[in-house]
């Protein structure tokens, strides 16, 4: 199950990053995770901005973990189709395949 094992993956080396990185490195995940709080945008809303640049930036990783917390957030499989299909307008044919991947892993996160 490659759901299971992206998240034990990313669990694991995301830890080591934060125990080994630079400041720098801390520094930029501090960021990420603070982008992401509710404030005038809500946290769900900005996952599904997330989903849509990393399927137009053509990152599986980024779409799994995009797709996992739209899906925590409660978005359903139409709202999310609906999403890839502005990606897919934004980023053109080429998103094709990702987007393949993310009706796969919306598949497979549903079912874990």
């Amino acid at each position: 199950m490659r759901y299971k094992e992206f998240k034990e993956y990313r669990e694991k080396i995301n830890k080591k990053i934060l125990q080994e990185g630079t400041l720098n490195t801390k520094r930029f995940f501090s960021l990420d995770e603070s982008v992401y709080l509710d404030r005038k945008l809500s946290r769900k809303t900005k996952e599904l901005l997330g989903l849509v640049a990393s399927v137009v930036l053509r990152c599986n990783d980024c779409i799994l973990y995009h797709l996992d917390k739209c899906i925590e957030e409660g978005y359903t499989n139409e709202e999310l189709y609906e999403a890839l299909d502005v990606a897919l307008i934004v980023g053109g044919s080429i998103t094709i395949p990702h987007i393949r991947y993310a009706y796969e892993m919306i598949d497979e996160i549903r079912k874990s």
